[in-house]
C-alpha cells in the first residue's frame, strides 16, 4: 500500500522578521507569514488527500499555519516535535548576545550535548525529535491500515491542492525539527543537519512504499 508523509514547516512569525533565537517561545505568525502562506495554498504546493489526518506541535505558529491551508480539519498534537529549547537566549538577537560569555561559549562549542543555560543540547533535541518522529510514524501506520490504499499520488509536478486518495499524514512543525528527521532518514548527504531546513511554509513530502520510505520531493 502506498501512503504519504508530509513535514511542512510553519509560516514566517515575528521570531524570524527579527532574527531571532527562538523555539519553545509560543510566538504567532507575522502578517508577512500569513500572506506567503496564502500565496503558496492558493499555487497548490501543498498536498491534499480525500483521507488525510494533521498533526502540529501544539505551539500557536503550526496550529496558524494549519488553519490557513486546511482550515477547520481536526488535528493532533505531537509535543516532542517542537522546536529546539534555547533557554535564556530565547527571543533575543545575536547581536543582543553578543557580549554575553555563556552564548559565546555555546556558539563556538563543536559538542553536541553544550546545553544553553536553561535550554536543551542539540544531541538532547534530536533524541525528543526522533522520538516524535517514531510516535508520528507509529500515527501513520495506524491511520493507512484503516484508510483505501486507492487513488493517484501527487507528485511535485502536480498541482497538490487536486486532492488524491492516497492515505496522507501531514505534520507541521519547525524548521530544525524537519531537519533533525530529514537527516535521521537520509544520514550523511549533508556535512550536517541543517542542510535540511526548508524555508517558512515549505517542507519534504515523503512517499512510502509500505513501511518503507521509497521517496522524498521537496516544496
Amino acid at each position: 500500500m502506498r501512503s504519504q508523509i508530509c513535514l511542512i514547516r510553519h509560516g514566517k512569525t515575528v521570531g524570524n522578521v527579527r532574527k531571532l533565537y527562538y523555539g519553545k517561545t509560543d510566538v504567532p505568525l507575522a502578517e508577512e507569514g500569513m500572506d506567503e502562506l496564502k500565496a503558496q495554498n492558493e499555487k497548490g504546493i501543498y498536498p491534499k488527500s480525500d483521507y488525510c489526518q494533521i498533526m502540529t506541535t501544539g505551539l500557536i505558529r503550526t496550529v496558524q499555519t494549519k488553519d490557513i491551508i486546511y482550515g477547520d480539519h481536526p488535528y493532533g498534537v505531537i509535543e516532542d516535535l517542537q522546536e529546539i529549547n534555547f533557554g535564556e537566549f530565547e527571543m533575543k538577537s545575536y547581536e543582543q548576545l553578543l557580549e554575553n560569555a555563556d552564548y559565546r561559549d555555546w556558539i563556538t562549542a563543536e559538542d553536541l550535548d553544550k546545553v544553553p543555560p536553561g535550554g536543551e543540547s542539540i544531541r538532547q533535541f534530536n533524541h525528543r525529535v526522533i522520538r516524535g518522529y517514531e510516535t508520528l510514524r507509529e500515527a501513520h501506520r495506524a491511520f493507512r491500515v484503516q484508510g483505501s490504499g486507492g487513488g493517484d499520488t501527487a507528485s511535485a509536478g502536480e498541482n497538490f491542492s487536486q486532492a488524491s486518495s492516497t492515505p496522507l499524514t501531514v505534520v507541521i512543525c519547525h524548521g530544525g525539527t524537519i531537519s533533525a528527521i530529514m537527516d535521521h532518514i537520509y544520514p550523511g548527504v549533508h556535512d550536517n543537519m541543517y542542510g535540511w531546513i526548508p524555508d517558512p511554509g515549505h517542507g519534504y513530502l515523503l512517499t512510502l512504499e509500505e513501511e518503507e520510505i521509497a521517496d522524498c520531493e521537496e516544496f
